[in-house]
């Protein structure tokens, strides 16, 4: 029995009518009530009543496990691993870590109020009771979940818990593992937990808030409200600066600084091309340690830097582009792959949000706005066109016209040379297709990997997450044996155009912001390449209800535009040799 209540305002309302109509269409028993709000009461007030609300249908429906979900959040399923289990307490920890970050010097409280259920057990029903008793004697202002935790605290050693992995959400950018459950979870916020933060009591663990993450909170802040003139010459010098890395790099966090250690030394030796480092590393490692998904990614970036960067060459090409997310995008990997092809150089990573004075190429990609004056511009692309770029940089070629335009309007040079490097990806992988399979490939941007899909039975799913030579050209082996392609990846469709396989390129429902930029970049790229626009239509998450014919479009790139990215690639390369 899953139960919400809400007051009848126009967020709250509305939420609970499609999560009413979305808990209908998957089955699931629920109550949701609505409630009004008394005289005096905020926010606070009316989330501490939660608790009796809870107290009502556990003894309503004695022999359900009953589950509380926050009305403006969605399952799109229960999962059988939920619904059917044994344990006391099942939720998902607080702020949806891992069990890695177990623990109270970690989270003030343990268990996401958001969504979270107990069973018909009588340690179960006693943590409800033991909550309501204190939050109706209680006279200090606390939510809900300041309740919770009491009573969780107070029973949790005679309790049996069930935590829901945190690869269940739905989440914006999220890279899915191998082997994990199809994430069901969709997670609201009205923005009252920010707004009462400080007025209701808080357990407390003693730490702060990263200064970096409230820097980067105050510059976005900051940038919003600045007008045009002085915001985009101020967002150049941040990326300029290496500013921008420095407030989005991630922080490591580590209980096994050994571990740590050995995972630093295999990137550090594949990035810099040190392969008896990276060796001695992983051997280390490998005596010791199973590799967690997160570190099996990074090993296999390592790998894939060390294919480049080891090279038995004298002469060195710093190359930008985004490496991550670990194990590697395809799109972005494109960009050493093509550019190694082409020479006997070493080629190493130039972080794009690194400040460097020394030459460097930046190429495949949407990273116009992190070109430097020391850059080699190869094809780049923006992803938005409310940015200046930098004019001191020599420019080869960019990937298409909206790009050269942005340019001669931040004073720079006139570029008439378009296209994206990826173009020339047939003439290096040089596969045929023959007689296909009957199959439609299924290829997810990154970033929609956590997107919880209904594919037809004709349909397969390949990844783009991946970074190694071979596994590239494994995954063009396979791309062409399809009849088709649908994908929400702009670098698979342009693999697809170079190839002359069938494409349609699309987005999803819910998620079309997912990926970065207002959407010219699709425009620039096809004017670029001399083909038909194809820009993302919109799709439901059960693409067993969409005619995918009338997506598809059979489009080509020309074997002449092929020869002049080629082109453009050999005369950016005879500009990184000149001193």
């Amino acid at each position: 029995m899953i139960c919400s209540f809400y007051t009848p305002d126009e967020y709250y309302g509305g939420h609970a009518r499609e999560l009413k109509a979305q808990l209908d269409s998957i089955g699931v028993g629920y109550e949701l009530l609505e409630i009004q709000k008394r005289e005096g009461e905020d926010w606070a007030d009316v989330t501490r009543r939660k608790i009796g609300f809870i107290r009502e249908i556990c003894q309503k429906h004695p022999d359900k496990m009953v589950f509380w979900i926050d009305v403006d959040c969605r399952i799109t399923q229960l999962p059988a691993y939920i619904s059917n289990t044994t344990a006391d307490i099942i939720g998902f920890q607080r702020s949806f870590g891992s069990p890695l970050q177990i623990g109270y010097h970690n989270r003030t409280r343990f268990w996401e109020p958001s969504f979270w259920g107990v069973n018909a057990t009588p340690q179960g029903r006693k943590l409800i009771e033991d909550a309501y008793e204190l939050e109706q004697r209680a006279e200090i202002k606390a939510t809900d979940d300041y309740f919770l935790e009491e009573a969780w605290r107070a029973n949790s050693r005679v309790m049996t818990f069930q935590m829901i992995p945190g690869t269940a959400i739905v989440r914006d950018r999220k890279v899915s593992e191998p082997g994990q459950h199809d994430s069901f979870f969709v997670f609201g916020s009205s923005g009252n937990v920010a707004d009462f933060k400080d007025k209701v009591v808080q357990h407390g663990t003693g730490k702060q808030i990263g200064s970096r993450k409230k820097l980067l909170k105050q510059a976005k802040k900051i940038e919003k409200a600045l007008p045009d003139s002085i915001k985009k010459p101020l967002r150049r010098l941040a990326d300029g600066a290496g500013i921008t890395g420095i407030l989005t790099a991630g922080k490591a966090k580590s209980i096994d600084p050994e571990r740590s250690k050995l995972i630093g030394e295999m990137l550090g030796g594949g990035i810099k091309g040190d392969g008896l480092l990276f060796a001695n590393a992983r051997e280390s490692f490998d005596k010791k340690y199973i590799a967690t998904f997160g570190e099996q990614s990074i090993m296999t970036a390592a790998e894939s830097f060390l294919s480049y960067a080891a090279k038995e060459s004298p002469n060195t090409i710093r190359l930008a582009w985004w490496s991550k997310p670990f194990p590697g995008n395809f799109g972005d990997w494109l960009s050493p792959l093509i550019v190694s092809n082409f020479t006997d150089a070493k080629v190493v990573l130039q972080s794009p949000v690194r400040p460097t004075s020394k030459k460097h190429l930046i190429a495949l990609g949407s990273i116009g706005r992190f070109i430097k004056s020391s850059s080699v511009v190869l094809g780049t692309g923006i992803s938005t066109d409310d940015l200046e770029l930098n004019r001191k940089a020599q420019y080869v070629s960019v990937r298409g016209p909206i790009t050269a335009r942005v340019l001669r309007q931040s004073g720079g040079p006139e570029v008439t040379a378009f296209g994206d490097p990826g173009l020339a990806l047939s003439r290096i992988i040089p596969v045929e297709r023959g007689n296909t399979n009957g199959k439609v490939a299924f290829i997810r941007h990154f970033s929609h990997t956590s997107i919880p899909m209904q594919l037809p039975e004709k349909m397969e799913e390949l990844s783009v997450l991946l970074s190694r030579q071979n596994d590239i050209a494994e995954f063009v082996g396979k791309l062409v044996q399809y009849d088709s392609v649908v994908t929400s990846a702009m670098h698979v469709m342009i693999t697809c155009q170079s190839y002359g396989i069938p494409c349609a390129l699309v987005t999803f429902e819910g998620s079309e912001e997912n990926v970065h930029g207002s959407g010219i970049k699709y425009e620039d790229y096809a004017l670029g390449a001399g083909v038909e626009v194809m820009n993302p239509q919109v799709v439901p998450l059960d693409l067993r209800i969409v005619d995918l014919d009338n997506l598809i479009r059979d489009i080509s790139v020309s074997e002449v535009k092929k020869d002049e990215v080629i082109s453009h690639i050999h005369t950016a390369l005879e500009l990184m040799s000149k001193k």
